[in-house]
């Protein structure tokens, strides 16, 4: 039995990856959640647990075993070095996790793995082909403010900084989805399932 394409889904913050993953997981797609499963198991994989602990202090998780996130954010999100040691743990795990998914999945055409940062840590080049979903930065920071009101203008900004610029994703994507709003969604997302099935039957 061939073994399924893996399809990497990026895009900046508030470009809509998620919605573009929604629709490939109506048309019968698996996508795993890099983000998601990285906070998961944080919380969850008792070796991560541990080595986060050891390195950041037991105050990283509360007396009920749950992951303090506020302690952790003041810790690393200002912190270049401390930041990068953090991933160091997590990337692996994901990267162990994902295997797992991939084989349970295997019976699939393609599978799609959806990361903020995959360009930026490198993983795009464990997979086939990447998609890009891209939009302009100001629709961006209006789609984020109005999801995450917490969240303030400068720190979306921030959020931005650390990403990979437009330029180096359309450079090294195989596949764009316009998501400014004058291009409707599904049918970008149809070319690229056809062209994916094509290519591996």
């Amino acid at each position: 039995m061939t073994k399924p394409l893996l399809i990497g889904v990026t895009g900046g913050i508030g470009s809509g990856k998620s919605t573009v993953c929604r629709i490939f997981q109506a048309m019968g797609v698996p996508v795993y959640y890099a983000d998601d499963r990285g906070k998961f198991l944080m919380s969850n994989d008792e070796g991560l647990i541990q080595e986060i602990k050891k390195e950041f202090g037991e105050e990283s998780y509360d007396e009920n075993g749950a992951l303090n996130r506020e302690y952790l954010a003041k810790t690393v999100f200002a912190d270049t070095d401390r930041l990068k040691v953090l991933n160091s743990f997590v990337h692996p795990a994901v990267a162990r996790d994902f295997e797992t998914w991939v084989n349970i999945n295997s019976d699939h055409p393609y599978l799609l793995k959806e990361a903020a940062l995959l360009y930026e840590i490198g993983s795009y080049k464990e997979l086939d082909k990447t998609i890009c979903v891209m939009a302009p930065k100001k629709v961006r920071i209006e789609r984020v403010l109005l999801r995450d009101i917490q969240r303030k203008k400068e720190q979306v900004e921030q959020i931005m900084s650390k990403q990979t610029d437009d330029a180096t994703r359309r450079n090294l994507a195989d596949y764009q989805v316009s998501n400014k709003g004058d291009l409707l969604l599904i049918p970008q997302v149809l070319n690229i399932h056809e062209e994916l099935l094509n290519s591996v039957s």
